[in-house]
C-alpha cells in the first residue's frame, strides 16, 4: 500500500511574502560569502491551485523549499522508513532535475528526466546517507513552452509503526477571530481532516468563540467533529491540559496536537506531523517551527534546547535566529540542511501521542511559561524524544512587539524556570541558575523596574512554600499579578493624546562606537559600572528637578540596561509603540528589593536541595489526570 509521506503545496494565501516558502522561481548567486538575489520571475497569476502552477516557457522553478523539499535526516534518523518515492505530474515539454544535499548544505544531483505532454514522474531515493542532515528535492525547467505542473507527493511502501489519528487541542483567551480563521481553514482542508478525530476549542475568554461572525458556518461545516468548551482563565497550561484530558476520555485518537490561538496554520503541516509521528521508531513529540505572522518570511524557532548549568532556553543556534527566507532561501542556508535535535518545542503547535500522556501525565499547572519545556524535558526523561521537524509550522504573533520580562508575565517567568529546574536540572544547587536570577533583578532595579523585581519576589516566595502552591494559586497568581502593578507607576502606559511628553535633556540616541564606554561594557569596565551604580543608587537621592520632568528619552531599542542607569528619570518607548513609560529612581524601594533580593536568593541555595527533593515527590500529583479533573470540576 502506497502511504503519502508528504504533499507538495503551495500557500492558501495569494501572498508574494508566502510563496518562496514554498516555489522558488528565482536565481541566486553569492557574493561576498552572502547568498543575493540576483533575479525574481515570481508571479502570484502563476499559481493556479493549492498543488498545481504553470511555469514559464525558458523558466525554472525550484521545489528545494522550507515546505516543499523533503527533510530526508529527520526521516532516516527518528523512522524506519529508508526509500521514498518522488512522484511529479506535469503536462508539457520539461526538465525535471532531482537533487540531494547533505549535513553540510552541499548540493549533488541524483537524477535527470526529460518529459513531454501528460506525464507522471517517479523517482525512487534511498534514505541512508542523511544521518547528520541534508534534504530531498526537485527542479522544474520549462523548455520550449510553458508546462503546468499538476502536483506531486512523496511517498513511501513502508507501512506505519501505528496508524491512529489526532485530536487537536487550541486553547484561545479573547482571540476569536484567529480561532474561526484557523477552523475555517481546518474546514477547507480535506487532507488535514483526515488525520483528525476531534476539535477541541477550550475557550477560556470572556469575548467568546462561539459569539464570533462566521462561528455557527464553520460550526456546521467541520460537525460533530468540534467541541467547544468553557472554561475559567486557567492559562495555557490549563486549557491544554483539559484538551489532553479529553482527548484520553475520549479514547478515540493516538495522539493529541496542540495548538495556540494567535496563529496562521499550513493545513498540511497538521497531517505532515501526524504522519510523521505514525512513523516514528518510538513514541515521539513532534513539534512544529513558528514563522512570524507579521512578517511571514522569518522564521524564530527551529530547535530550541535548555542549557543545564543556567537552566535558560534558547535555539540551539540562537546567533542564526531569526532567520529570514526573503534573504536567504533553503538552498543558501548551509545551517538549515543539518540536523538539528531539539531538547523541547513550543506549544504553538506540538503533537504528543497518547501513549505519552498516560505515562508521563498531563501539563504542568504553571499557568503560561516553561509548560511546554518543562513536558518534552519531562518526556524524555522517560525515554521519548522531541523532534522538532523542518515542513511542519504555522505563522505566530511573534514576540518582537512585547517585553514580557517586564509585565505581569514575569512572575511566571521567575517562578517556572525555578520549578523546572528543580523537576529536572541535575546541576548541584541549581547551577548558575541562582545568581543569574539575581543578576536580573539587579538590572531591573539599575534600570528603574521595580514592578517586575516585586514580581519575581512575589514568584521566589511562593516556590519556596512546596508545590501544592500551585494548585492553590493556578487561577489567581495572574490576576494578583495584574492588580500589583498599579502600585508601580512606570507600568502606566501613556498614550500620544496631541501634546508630546518632553524629557529635559532631550532624545538619547547612542551608536555602536567602538571605544563608547557606554557601548555594553564587558570585563573589568563592567564590573567597575556595576559597582559604581550599586553604591550611586544606593547612598544617592535622585535631584528633584528629575522627579519634576523626566531628565532623558529613550527608544526602546536604546533602552538598555548599562544606559538608563546613568538618569535619574527617564521616558523610554512602550516596546509595542503604543505609548511611553516613564521610570523614575526611588531610592527606597531600590534599597528594599536589593536587600530582599540577596536574602531570597541565598535562602533558595540554602534550600533548593529540600526543594528539590519535595518538587520531585509532588510531580505525579502536579500532573496527573484525577488531580486536573478535580481542578476543572472545580471551576466549572
Amino acid at each position: 500500500m502506497t502511504h503519502v509521506l508528504q504533499n507538495v503545496v503551495f500557500p492558501l494565501e495569494r501572498d508574494p511574502d508566502l510563496l518562496p516558502l514554498y516555489a522558488d522561481p528565482e536565481t541566486w548567486s553569492v557574493i561576498d560569502e552572502e547568498p543575493v538575489r540576483v533575479s525574481s520571475v515570481a508571479h502570484l497569476g502563476n499559481v493556479l491551485g493549492r498543488s498545481s502552477a504553470r511555469i514559464v516557457a525558458g523558466r525554472r522553478v525550484s521545489f528545494g523549499t522550507y515546505f516543499n523539499a523533503f527533510p530526508a535526516s529527520y526521516w532516516q534518523h527518528w523512522t524506519g522508513v529508508r526509500e521514498v518515492r518522488l512522484t511529479v505530474r506535469t503536462d508539457g515539454p520539461a526538465t525535471i532535475l532531482v537533487y540531494r544535499s547533505n549535513g553540510g548544505g552541499t548540493k549533488q544531483r541524483l537524477e535527470t528526466r526529460e518529459v513531454t505532454g501528460s506525464a507522471e514522474t517517479s523517482v525512487d531515493v534511498a534514505l541512508t546517507q542523511y544521518s547528520d542532515g541534508g534534504w530531498i528535492w526537485f527542479d522544474i525547467v520549462a523548455d520550449e513552452a510553458a508546462v503546468t505542473f499538476q502536483g506531486a507527493e512523496w511517498t513511501t511502501e513502508q507501512e506505519p509503526v501505528r496508524s491512529g489519528r489526532a485530536s487537536l487541542g487550541i486553547t484561545t483567551f479573547n482571540k476569536p477571530d484567529y480561532c474561526v480563521s484557523t477552523l475555517a481553514d481546518l474546514a477547507d482542508a480535506p487532507g488535514a481532516l483526515e488525520v483528525i478525530d476531534r476539535i477541541y476549542l477550550i475557550d477560556q475568554g470572556t469575548h467568546l468563540v462561539a459569539d464570533e461572525p462566521g462561528f455557527t458556518e464553520v460550526a456546521e461545516r467541520l460537525g460533530e467533529r468540534l467541541r467547544v468548551i468553557r472554561q475559567p482563565n486557567l492559562g495555557g497550561s490549563g486549557g491544554f491540559a483539559r484538551a489532553m484530558l479529553e482527548t484520553l476520555d475520549a479514547g478515540e485518537s493516538d495522539f493529541v496536537q496542540l495548538l495556540d490561538d494567535d496563529v496562521r496554520i499550513e493545513p498540511e503541516s497538521i497531517r505532515r506531523s501526524v504522519t510523521f509521528g505514525r512513523y516514528t521508531s518510538i513514541p515521539t513529540i513532534v513539534g512544529a517551527h513558528m514563522f512570524d505572522l507579521l512578517d511571514r518570511p522569518r522564521l524564530h524557532a527551529w530547535a530550541e534546547v535548555v542549557d543545564e548549568t543556567p537552566f535558560m532556553w534558547r535555539n540551539l543556534f540562537q546567533e542564526k535566529m531569526p532567520h529570514d527566507f526573503s534573504v536567504a532561501n533553503l538552498r543558501q542556508s548551509p545551517l538549515l540542511h543539518m540536523r538539528l535535535d531539539a531538547d523541547y518545542n513550543g506549544w504553538w503547535m506540538c503533537l504528543i501521542p497518547t501513549q505519552i500522556l498516560r505515562e508521563v501525565g498531563l501539563s504542568l499547572p504553571a499557568f503560561i511559561k516553561w509548560d511546554d519545556a518543562e513536558y518534552c524535558l519531562r518526556a524524555r526523561e522517560a525515554g521519548y524524544p522531541t523532534v522538532s521537524l523542518p515542513g511542519v509550522a504555522l505563522w505566530h504573533v511573534s514576540w518582537v512587539g512585547k517585553d514580557d520580562s517586564i509585565d505581569w508575565q514575569a512572575y511566571f517567568h521567575a517562578r517556572n524556570r525555578i520549578v523546572a529546574a528543580l523537576l529536572h536540572s541535575n546541576a548541584p544547587a541549581g547551577g548558575t541558575l541562582p545568581r543569574h536570577s539575581r543578576r536580573v533583578d539587579l538590572k531591573h532595579l539599575m534600570m528603574m523596574q521595580y514592578y517586575p523585581v516585586a514580581l519575581r519576589h512575589r514568584a521566589l516566595r511562593d516556590l519556596m512554600q512546596g508545590p501544592a502552591h500551585m494548585w492553590r494559586t493556578l487561577a489567581t497568581a495572574m490576576p494578583a499579578a495584574r492588580e500589583l502593578a498599579a502600585e508601580f507607576p512606570e507600568t502606566v502606559v501613556h498614550r500620544d493624546t496631541g501634546v508630546p511628553m518632553r524629557s529635559r535633556r532631550g532624545r538619547q540616541v547612542f551608536k555602536k562606537l567602538r571605544f563608547n564606554v557606554y557601548d555594553n561594557p564587558t570585563g573589568i569596565r563592567l564590573r567597575l559600572f556595576t559597582a559604581r551604580t550599586l553604591v550611586a543608587h544606593w547612598f544617592h537621592d535622585p535631584k528633584p528637578e528629575n522627579l519634576a520632568q523626566p531628565e532623558a528619552e529613550f527608544g526602546k531599542l536604546d533602552a538598555h540596561w548599562w544606559r538608563i542607569p546613568r538618569y535619574d528619570s527617564a521616558i523610554v518607548s512602550a516596546a509595542d509603540g503604543s505609548g511611553k513609560n516613564i521610570y523614575t529612581r526611588d531610592r527606597a524601594k531600590y534599597r528594599r528589593m536589593l536587600t530582599d533580593s540577596v536574602r531570597l536568593h541565598r535562602s533558595l541555595v540554602r534550600r533548593w536541595p529540600q526543594l528539590q527533593r519535595e518538587y520531585r515527590a509532588a510531580l505525579p500529583d502536579l500532573v496527573s489526570t484525577e488531580a486536573w479533573r478535580r481542578r476543572f470540576e472545580e471551576a466549572a
